[in-house]
């Protein structure tokens, strides 16, 4: 069975890390956007970030730019953005598309196991967010709309199962 382990991903700077690397935490993955209307939540991300991380919960942000064109700058722009208006600490990747025949292998497996509204297996928009279990499993999907506060008694749950 699949696992969020059995996936690879470039880290914004281009170096190769395995997801394994988080085996036994639990996951906030997020596709986010430098200019968008909800790139405000990478604030709430980087709070998520700082409150639960001692606890085991790890943020992961992955850059798209196939929503409006909201993220076009290169990896070291974004990497620079966010840290600089957000402060980020939490773990950025390399820009990937979450849609279509390029879509990232870990995003095809997550709108796989958590499908969006009626079904939706496609990411509709920036910030679509992904709750992985300890386990590795996929635990619930949330909209673009759903602000990283709203989430704290999801992740909480998840960190104590």
């Amino acid at each position: 069975m699949t696992t969020v382990y059995d996936f690879d991903a470039l880290q914004i700077n281009g170096k190769p890390i395995a997801l394994k690397k988080f085996k036994g935490k639990a996951m906030l993955i997020v596709n986010t956007a430098s200019a968008c209307g909800f790139t405000p939540q990478f604030a709430g991300l980087e709070e998520l970030h700082k409150t639960y991380a001692d606890q085991g919960l790890v943020v992961l942000g992955f850059p798209c730019n196939q929503f409006a064109a909201q993220d076009a700058g290169s990896n070291e722009e974004i990497a620079e953005f966010c840290q600089m208006n957000y402060g980020v600490s939490f773990p950025m990747m390399a820009k990937v598309d979450v849609n279509g025949t390029e879509a990232h292998p870990l995003y095809q497996w997550m709108a796989k196991e958590a499908p969006g509204l009626l079904g939706s297996k496609s990411i509709k928009w920036n910030f679509t967010k992904f709750l992985i279990g300890k386990d590795g499993h996929v635990l619930k999907r949330y909209a673009p709309t759903d602000t990283p506060a709203s989430m704290a008694e999801d992740i909480a749950a998840a960190l104590a199962a």
